[in-house]
């Protein structure tokens, strides 16, 4: 079984800071692509950023500049710093994984995501 599970979510002000933290556990063989989406109530859920397992990144319009992912691949970890934060970036935030896992001898991947972590920006 494989489980991600997401820390960090919190009230904070406009302007403040917050770091997300996203710990995969399980029966990982390795992970790919880890990734940051988040769903603001009424809305769909969308990208935030992603980074692959050799450290290149992706980000929406909408945070460039503010936030920066990273991952700490002996720790199964990723992770969201989030400067500047506006109450638009108010959203639950959910973890993404590319985890490849061995199945009978063979390996598979499979796309797994966390609980979810809310955050909110008060204005």
């Amino acid at each position: 079984q494989v489980q991600l599970v997401e820390s960090g979510g919190d009230l904070v002000q406009a302007g403040g800071s917050l770091r997300l933290s996203c710990a995969a556990s399980g029966s990982i063989f390795s992970i790919n692509a880890m990734g940051w989406y988040r769903q603001a109530p009424g809305k769909q859920r969308e990208l935030v950023a992603t980074i692959t397992s050799g450290g290149s990144t992706v980000y929406a319009d909408s945070v460039k500049g503010r936030f920066t992912i990273s991952r700490d691949n002996a720790k199964n970890t990723v992770y969201l710093q989030m400067n500047s934060l506006k109450p638009e970036d108010t959203a639950v935030y959910y973890c993404n994984a590319a985890i490849i896992v061995v199945q009978a001898g063979l390996r598979y991947e499979y796309s797994y995501w966390g609980q979810g972590t809310q955050v909110t920006v008060s204005s």
